[in-house]
């Protein structure tokens, strides 16, 4: 019975990854704790689990009493001074506990104890495998769907992809590779700590630029803005200070093998690469782009909502610029800050007369 029960505590280490000494470790303090809890022990319990000859021992302190009112933890003391001379009533003897002492209670104790170590164990592996990792990306694994949550595997830990962190057009497969981008550690979860990911957040496509572009990791290429509508398109601005250095071609890569890397990364969503200025008139037009603009004048106001960029493009140019159901010209006013007002050539002549 011993030796099933240590194959036991080795099956569950290796099914929770876990050390086994550290299990071993775990295993018997929560044995300690089951007897003394069942049979109302006041002196220390200890249990030891010799793993080389699959043996469990048991020791706990008796008090030495006058009248013994429980054979468990309590001896009389003539027994006690035939054990240990000089003891007196009050003092505790240590003494060899019969395994089936522990009874069908404190295997059940043992059982309950034994799973708060292993989600505290756990925890704190979790915690210590995402302390650096917070507002990071992690490459993950789809295992499978809990209610409308996805749940991944990260190296040794699962990670939740809420549903309003989910874009919609992607599949989440099981067996299917993806990254994540890291936005918490969520410690109050009856469940143990969960680490909650994102495939929607913006931060995302920065970091995956940083992976995909080395001038950005390096420092030499900077994202300076970001506007992102998941699953549908995106558009960042970057610059440089480096004079021999194309941003944007850097961004983009040989023949658009950098970029394409992170638009095959997040399911063809289209990516569209500015190049930042802090000319306003330069940086509205470069971000409405590909729509060719004939004119942008700005009006200054004294809060964001009055900022206002009024643009004039070529009739052939207007449902470009717009963009299917208004994409390109949000992301646009997302990534400049300006409310943008676009009209043709004909809607500005029509207007002005």
């Amino acid at each position: 019975m011993d030796r099933e029960f240590l194959v036991h505590l080795k099956t569950m280490a290796q099914e929770r990854d876990l050390p086994v000494d550290e299990l071993i470790g775990e295993a018997e303090t929560a044995l300690a704790a089951a007897y003394k809890k069942h049979v109302g022990a006041t002196g220390e319990v200890t249990v030891r689990i010799d793993t080389d000859k699959a043996k469990l021992s048991a020791i706990c302190e008796k008090e030495v009493v006058g009248v013994v009112t429980n054979h468990f933890f309590q001896i009389g003391i003539e027994d006690a001074r035939r054990r240990k001379p000089g003891v007196e009533i009050g003092d505790f003897v240590p003494m060899e506990i019969p395994l089936e002492a522990f009874g069908r209670i404190a295997a059940s104790t043992f059982k309950q104890v034994l799973q708060q170590k292993l989600r505290e164990a756990e925890r704190k592996r979790t915690l210590e495998e995402f302390e650096d990792r917070l507002h990071d990306v992690v490459s993950a694994t789809v295992n499978r769907r809990d209610g409308r949550d996805v749940i991944l595997t990260a190296g040794r830990s699962e990670c939740v992809l809420p549903k309003k962190e989910q874009v919609p057009t992607e599949p989440y497969r099981i067996n299917d590779r993806l990254r994540c981008y890291v936005l918490n550690v969520d410690e109050e979860s009856r469940r143990g700590p969960r680490v909650i990911v994102s495939r929607t957040h913006p931060q995302l496509l920065v970091k995956l630029f940083e992976v995909e572009v080395p001038e950005i990791a390096a420092g030499t290429v900077e994202i300076k803005d970001v506007a992102r509508e998941p699953g549908q398109r995106s558009k960042i601005s970057v610059l440089t200070n480096d004079e021999r250095i194309d941003p944007v071609g850097a961004c983009v890569g040989q023949r658009g093998a950098r970029v394409q890397q992170i638009v095959n990364e997040l399911y063809d969503e289209k990516i569209d690469i500015v190049l930042w200025t802090d000319n306003q008139v330069e940086y509205v037009t470069a971000a409405l782009s590909p729509a060719k603009i004939n004119s942008v004048s700005l009006t200054e106001g004294t809060d964001a909502e009055a900022r206002t960029a009024r643009v004039i493009v070529p009739d052939s140019q207007l449902s470009l610029a717009i963009g299917k159901g208004g994409i390109n010209v949000r992301l646009a006013a997302k990534l400049t800050g300006w409310k943008i007002d676009i009209r043709s050539e004909t809607q500005q002549s029509e207007g002005g007369a």
